[in-house]
């Protein structure tokens, strides 16, 4: 699959079969994350593999809503930067997350973004440090998002170039 059609084919998928996501699969994704490019070349992320039903579970209800898919998923990829590294540690960590997310849907995986920072759930309570407590994250070490990664249940439709705003493109 080239490029252009993998970012056609990439889509956010909240529903997953019971298939379990290979060793070779998540290393596969794991790398392209560390591949990622960086601010400055810093690489201070942390990606923490969950595949634990009960902190899958744990994680599903760190926020009020949009976080209930990562309980279904094979895997969650808690995609984690130390602060202390860089000051552009959201956009290099959102890099990585969605570098990797192209690369589950090249492996013919599915997978779907749950932001953690500036997020909390019913009691008011920050989803990254929900999550930070969870995994037992150093407090210099700041949750961007987390990836809920398995086999799709579901089949979505490409993204559909008809609708595509091309007003915003100036030349």
């Amino acid at each position: 699959m080239d490029f252009k059609d993998l970012v056609q084919k990439r889509r956010s998928i909240r529903k997953f079969t019971d298939e379990p996501v290979s060793e070779d699969q998540l290393r596969t994704i794991l790398r392209a994350g560390l591949m990622a490019p960086t601010g400055h070349g810093q690489r201070g992320w942390q990606f923490v593999v969950v595949d634990n039903r009960q902190v899958l579970t744990a994680i599903s209800q760190c926020r009020e809503a949009g976080s209930e898919f990562v309980k279904g998923a094979a895997v969650a990829i808690a995609v984690c930067y130390d602060t202390s590294v860089s000051d552009v540690w959201i956009e290099d960590a959102s890099i990585a997350a969605v570098t990797m997310q192209y690369q589950a849907t090249d492996l013919g995986l599915g997978s779907c973004w749950c932001q953690v920072r500036a997020r909390s759930n019913a009691e008011n309570v920050s989803a990254s440090a929900t999550i930070k407590q969870l995994l037992g994250l150093a407090d210099n070490i700041e949750v961007e998002c987390v990836l809920g990664i398995g086999h799709p249940a579901i089949e979505r439709k490409l993204q559909d170039e008809e609708k595509l705003n091309w007003d915003c493109v100036k030349k």
